[in-house]
């Protein structure tokens, strides 16, 4: 199948190709002499689409923003992605602007692959996506998340003794997956059996890969793979809605042990409830955000200590300290992560090499004028990561792993942001931060390790990840 989808595409490239040509635009006014941003929209219909994927499927993302903002403007600059006449806004100024005018000048935009995978993302579903964002600070609230850290602890205990202990080798990328997804499942639906966690998550890096997939739904696609593989654990999750549903009735689950108890017993400004259906599809997708980037950065950590013993000798003195302040036995909770600083910075240091959000698209709610460039309502607006992250004028060195960039103050504002920023900054930022720091505490303090293909890969489709799932040799430390 993956050959009959490169080959329809081949063709289907090859015939556009035939009638028409490379738009270029610099500074091309509209028909009322207003000038648009400088840039070029490619091939017709598919504009840039596979020039915008391929650079990150061949490691390197960042290439088709860094090329254009040399050949057009470092500020702004015009292209066609997804199937939309797109502007891509560059470095801090850029982000600052879409992020402090959400809701005034732009809006949150998904391409159509999206909306199909995920049907309640469309627009009639606007105002049930501001009520979401409104909920889920309260998951994600100091409170809160002070009782998630032992639960976190228990289910990376239970990880490692079962997918890693007693391993003389492991493939990195497919635990961490595995990992992230069991915390996801216990903490939002209170599931926690492995079995049952495994069961679930086959399907979700179809889905994944489907979400920025050329919408192209023919069979053996990715993106029809990723529809079906969403149709099929929304259909397991109603199963567990409607289950917990009766669970609630009869006084065998709580009304405080979940988020999914959460959204089945609270209603809006009037009174209404979320429908089952409607819960299942926000299940969903806090399940592949609670898990798919966590799960990438997790991965690259692993990867930039195998390289940097240095970097492990500071994250693994620092860890050393945390455990031997424990009592044999004892959980580790909130207050130790506050001791974990370095560590913090190490990961914070991956995530600017390695976001695993690349950006995300806005739209254009009304015309407006920006850096002196007219975009018009309705075009859709790509702000990137590695516009500020792998730029020299915000990173000096940006190709060096240095942790002590987050040091102080760290870095300026608008410059890091592997969770974006502003209205729409990932609510879960905090609750990723402790699953990172866990992760990193009994992975430190239990191995050393080593890369077994020194070179792997890194293929970016959607999130970065080694191409053969890093494969690693451990040495586990002798008590």
């Amino acid at each position: 199948m993956d050959i009959f989808y490169a080959s329809l595409v081949s063709l289907f490239v090859l015939v556009v190709s035939f009638s028409l040509h490379f738009f270029l635009y610099k500074s091309k006014p509209t028909q009322d002499g207003k000038v648009l941003p400088p840039g070029r929209t490619g091939w017709p219909v598919i504009g840039e689409s596979f020039e915008f994927l391929s650079t990150g499927w061949n490691g390197h993302p960042e290439k088709f923003i860094f090329d254009r903002m040399s050949k057009f403007s470092p500020i702004v600059f015009r292209t066609s992605l997804m199937l939309e006449d797109a502007a891509v806004f560059c470095g801090a100024q850029g982000n600052k602007f879409l992020f402090s005018n959400e809701n005034k000048l732009v809006q949150a935009w998904w391409p159509s692959s999206v909306d199909k995978i995920f049907p309640s993302s469309d627009k009639t579903s606007k105002i049930e996506a501001i009520k979401m964002r409104k909920m889920l600070p309260n998951f994600f609230k100091p409170e809160a998340l002070h009782r998630y850290v032992p639960v976190m602890d228990v289910v990376t205990q239970q990880h490692f003794a079962t997918w890693w202990d007693g391993k003389d080798e492991v493939v990195t990328y497919e635990l961490t997956k595995n990992f992230t997804f069991w915390l996801a499942c216990k903490i939002f639906i209170s599931i926690d059996d492995p079995e049952r966690v495994r069961y679930l998550s086959g399907p979700f890096e179809s889905i994944a890969l489907g979400l920025l997939a050329i919408p192209v739904d023919l069979p053996g696609t990715p993106f029809r793979r990723g529809i079906n593989a969403a149709s099929f654990i929304r259909k397991e999750l109603l199963a567990i809605v409607k289950q917990r549903k009766v669970d609630l009735a009869q006084g065998k689950a709580t009304p405080t042990q979940d988020i999914l108890s959460h959204m089945l017993l609270t209603s809006d400004e009037d009174g209404k409830f979320m429908g089952e259906y409607d819960i299942a599809d926000k299940i969903l997708g806090l399940l592949i955000g609670g898990h798919d980037t966590a799960s990438s950065a997790c991965a690259f950590i692993i990867k930039y200590l195998a390289e940097l013993p240095e970097i492990y000798d500071g994250v693994y003195k620092e860890q050393m300290e945390v455990a031997k302040s424990k009592a044999a036995g004892e959980l580790l909770k909130w207050e130790d992560l506050g001791k974990m600083k370095y560590s913090w910075n190490v990961a914070c240091e991956v995530l600017r090499l390695a976001p695993p959000l690349q950006g995300a698209f806005r739209e254009a709610i009304t015309d407006f004028i920006y850096n002196g460039y007219s975009i018009p309502k309705g075009w859709k607006l790509y702000w990137s990561a590695n516009s500020t992250h792998k730029n020299p004028e915000f990173f000096p060195e940006p190709t060096k792993f240095d942790p002590s960039r987050f040091e102080g103050k760290g870095p300026a504002p608008y410059t890091f942001v592997p969770f974006g920023g502003g209205p729409r900054m990932c609510p879960g930022k905090e609750y990723a931060r402790l699953e990172i720091l866990v992760f990193m505490h009994h992975l430190v303090t239990k191995f050393k390790w080593e890369k077994m293909i020194p070179d792997e890969q890194i293929v970016v489709n959607p999130m970065p990840s080694p191409a053969k799932g890093l494969p690693i040799r451990l040495y586990p430390h002798k008590d």
